[in-house]
């Protein structure tokens, strides 16, 4: 075992209190992927009904607008998880 691989060993098996989360172990994403399922369900279930004229009140469009301001929302709370660390990774 070389020196490098021996402090590399010793870096892994004490994780740094500044560390952060993989992004699809946080909480922040299980909620991002709930929220998106919900959406498709809900753009899926609500409309199309004949009691409405045939308007869907909540189509595609909207559902594909919801997803993208979900996933802006998560991109932000990922990019201050990160800015808040001390120390910087990459990836």
């Amino acid at each position: 075992m070389t020196a490098h691989s021996a402090q590399t060993a010793h870096t892994d098996a004490i994780r740094n209190t500044n560390d952060i989360k993989i992004s699809t172990r946080t909480l922040e994403f299980a909620v991002y992927v709930a929220a998106v399922l919900a959406t498709i369900i809900t753009s899926a279930v609500v409309g199309d009904n004949a009691s409405e004229n045939g308007v869907d009140v909540f189509n595609a469009n909207d559902a594909m607008q919801c997803i993208t301001w979900l996933t802006v929302g998560l991109m932000v709370a990922r990019g201050l998880a990160k800015a808040g660390n001390r120390v910087h990774t990459h990836g």
